[in-house]
């Protein structure tokens, strides 16, 4: 039904078939035409004198009027092969077709009521004989053979079974049938033929247009050589790639040629030598990257080939395509570069010293010898690029990786791993001296000064090193513990160098696990105030307390406050936990008389916080503590890392009314512009100094005096820390400080032991 017309198939249109189908059918109209004219004339002829002219007259004007109709409509199908046929358009032209069958069923069914016997096979043999030339003119669209030929055929052997004979009615039958399969087979195989010319068409259509764009690439072409490797065939865009022209390389060895000055010299690519060794052995490839020489030019082409063999199958050379890849090849290599190279100072990234160390254990594995690693921290680096600008910053980076550089030889790889600290990868370690003597040597250049865009600058740098496999079987365990090493050095001021041991591993794991419990402390309530009295020096009545914090862990027991401070800072734990603090002591203070104040110690992290001046303001307010009964201290260190936003945090607490001290007074570097930028309330000697003046030093003597005349010029009072006994007490009285604080006084008490004590002043007063 699909090969007929009258079934679409399930899959797709053949509409377009359809019509090649029909393309053809106005080249035979005149032949039908005369076929069908001769025939009737014929038949006619036979039934004159048998039938009225008149009647043969009608009946030829009607076999010519059908097909010359469908001649009209056949003219219509000349253009088809451009478009697509219509569901209208078929069913005319089978209307059509059908209506020039018209005329013989009425003559053949009519011929079994008039006319002899010889008549009627005589009509028959015409119309048979249209049958057969219809089956041979009108193939190609069956539809027309099977509406001519079954109508006209089923007619002929129905008359024959009219007339009674039935033999000639069931050869008639077999005939037309026979015509009829043989008309749907070679429509069958005409679509076949069409559908595989359309397949064919499209694929040639589709090479057409990859051929189209491999041609509009100005880095593609083809090449050839013969069984000698000697180019054949150059094409001009093959040539221009050479730099040449095509008559020019015609001939010409081709690894020779792409080779260039590298054949003179020896100093082949491995690249070209493995395209020889394909050639020579005559194996196909696909985009090989070779690395060719055109001119006093490196490139890169893609090449693919295939061996050519001859209609015997002998090897008659190589064919193939090629590009130029060269700037692929450069991006990718810098983007390899960038990768494994820092773009800042052009050392080796942290990716590819990790390589480089895995490297240097593996060596030392193999040979059972050492490899070490350093890891270099750049001391006071920060302010530098904090005073100066992260430009300057980055330059002197870039100076510093160029005496690292210089330092290391082809035993040692440095890097950068990010910021400001570096390392070195040494890949034989067997000499322990060697790795104090590269790392004092590091510090020493790295210790001199920079000039930098006319600024001389002075940092420091300190290293940590850790010796594989002994302190570490893994890079990563290498890596850690030279981390650890580094942080040692960095405690202890800088500057030096420290090696692994393996007590720090257990004094970090002691501090992570202090860490862990530190933040918990508050939830936990293990965190308590404690507060040592401040007397005045001449009454010796108390004046204020200061807030000591204290930890009892669950974990670890007491921890002193000299360990898990700096450690609550490092964190920045301390911001929390001095929120508690301040909280805390204002609500304890709540309790004591109006003329006591509290003094709480603030750390830097504190006062770089945004919102620490809107913390005490909320703290004073919830708590109802005034603003002149709270003391806030800080050290000179709070000054260090940001000067401009600590003055200004202190001037805003100040303006609250509160007091501000200046604790551990000249043991910093610049204590006296400090005093200078910001008016303290109050500033503390340091127990130091109390007791080398109890010791008659004269070094002591002179600091505290100085101190205390500046005080008094200044108007802020003195508060002498750490007097333990009465004759301490005494001398700094005579030595002019306002207030007194230590164990000679009291020691830091609970919060209900300084309530008690609040309470007998107030009692011994009354």
């Amino acid at each position: 039904m699909e090969v007929i017309g009258l079934r679409e198939p399930t899959e797709g249109t053949w509409a377009r078939l359809r019509a090649l189908q029909y393309a053809d059918l106005q080249k035979f109209s005149r032949t039908r035409l005369a076929a069908h004219g001769i025939a009737g004339t014929m038949a006619a002829a036979l039934y004159f004198g048998t039938l009225p002219p008149w009647l043969l007259a009608l009946w030829l004007i009607s076999i010519v009027a059908a097909v010359a109709n469908v001649s009209r409509i056949d003219r219509q199908f000349a253009d088809v092969d451009k478009r697509h046929m219509t569901q209208q358009e078929f069913r005319r032209q089978a209307f059509a077709v059908s209506l020039c069958a018209l005329p013989w069923i009425a003559s053949l069914l009519g011929a079994t009521t008039f006319g002899t016997s010889s008549q009627h096979f005589g009509l028959w043999a015409l119309a048979a004989m249209l049958i057969a030339g219809s089956a041979a003119t009108t193939t190609y669209p069956p539809i027309s053979v099977l509406v001519f030929d079954l109508i006209v055929g089923v007619s002929g052997a129905a008359s024959f079974l009219i007339s009674g004979d039935y033999p000639f009615a069931v050869a008639s039958l077999a005939f037309v049938l026979t015509i009829v399969a043989a008309s749907l087979n070679s429509a069958r195989i005409f679509l076949s033929a069409r559908i595989a010319e359309a397949g064919v068409a499209e694929k040639d259509e589709v090479v057409s247009l990859l051929l189209r764009e491999f041609e509009e690439k100005e880095s593609d072409w083809l090449w050839q050589v013969d069984k000698k490797r000697c180019l054949r065939s150059v094409s001009p865009r093959f040539a221009f790639a050479l730099g040449k022209e095509p008559k020019e390389v015609e001939g010409e060895l081709f690894v020779r040629l792409i080779g260039g000055s590298t054949f003179e010299t020896g100093e082949v690519p491995r690249s070209l030598h493995d395209l020889a060794d394909r050639l020579k052995r005559r194996e196909s490839f696909s985009n090989l990257l070779v690395q060719v020489q055109i001119g006093e030019q490196r490139r890169w082409w893609e090449l693919s080939g295939t061996p050519m063999l001859d209609q015997s199958g002998n090897y008659i050379g190589f064919r193939g395509v090629g590009s130029d890849v060269s700037e692929q090849r450069e991006r990718d290599e810098k983007i390899a570069y960038l990768a494994r190279y820092d773009t800042l100072t052009g050392l080796p990234n942290r990716l590819m010293l990790t390589e480089a160390l895995a490297e240097a254990m593996r060596f030392s594995e193999q040979w059972r010898t050492r490899c070490a690693f350093l890891m270099i921290d750049l001391d006071r680096f920060k302010a530098v690029n904090d005073s100066l600008g992260h430009l300057i910053g980055d330059r002197l980076l870039a100076k510093v990786s160029e005496r690292l550089n210089a330092v290391c030889t082809d035993n040692e790889k440095c890097g950068r791993l990010g910021g400001d600290e570096f390392a070195v990868v040494i890949r034989d370690a067997s000499d322990q001296l060697s790795v104090s003597r590269i790392a004092e040597t590091i510090i020493e250049e790295l210790s001199k000064p920079y000039v930098v865009d006319n600024h001389t600058l002075f940092i420091g740098a300190s290293v940590g090193s850790a010796i594989g496999p002994r302190d570490g079987q893994t890079v990563e365990t290498l890596m850690r513990n030279a981390d650890l090493a580094l942080y040692r050095a960095k405690d202890d001021g800088g500057g030096a160098h420290c090696n692994y041991v393996p007590s720090l591993h257990a004094t970090a794991e002691e501090r992570r696990r202090l860490e862990y419990s530190l933040r918990q402390a508050i939830e936990k309530n293990e965190l308590t105030l404690n507060y040592q009295p401040v007397v005045n020096a001449h009454t010796e009545k108390v004046v204020s307390f200061e807030a000591l914090l204290r930890w009892s862990s669950e974990e670890h027991g007491f921890i002193s406050p000299a360990k898990f401070i700096p450690l609550a800072e490092d964190t920045r734990l301390i911001v929390p936990i001095g929120k508690w603090v301040l909280y805390q002591a204002c609500r304890e203070a709540m309790r004591w008389d109006d003329d006591i104040k509290v003094a709480v110690n603030v750390s830097g992290e504190q006062l770089l916080e945004p919102n620490f001046t809107a913390t005490v303001v909320q703290a004073l307010a919830e708590t109802g503590l005034a603003a002149n009964r709270l003391e806030v201290e800080v050290t000179e260190s709070v000054f260090l890392r940001d000067g401009k936003t600590a003055n200004e945090t202190l001037e805003e607490i100040l303006a609250l009314g509160c007091s501000v001290a200046l604790d551990d007074f000249g043991t910093g570097y610049s204590s006296l512009g400090y005093l200078r930028d910001l008016r303290f309330s109050t500033i503390k000697v340091d127990r130091s100094f109390v007791q080398g003046a109890s010791e008659d030093s004269p070094e002591s003597l002179a600091i505290v005096r100085a101190v205390v005349a500046m005080a008094q010029s200044l108007e802020m009072s003195t508060t002498a820390e750490g007097v333990e006994t009465a004759e301490q007490a005494a001398l700094v009285r005579d030595l002019g400080c306002t207030k007194i604080q230590g164990y000679y006084f009291g020691r830091p008490m609970s919060a209900v032991e300084a309530h008690s004590l609040v309470v007998k002043r107030s009692q011994a007063a009354a």
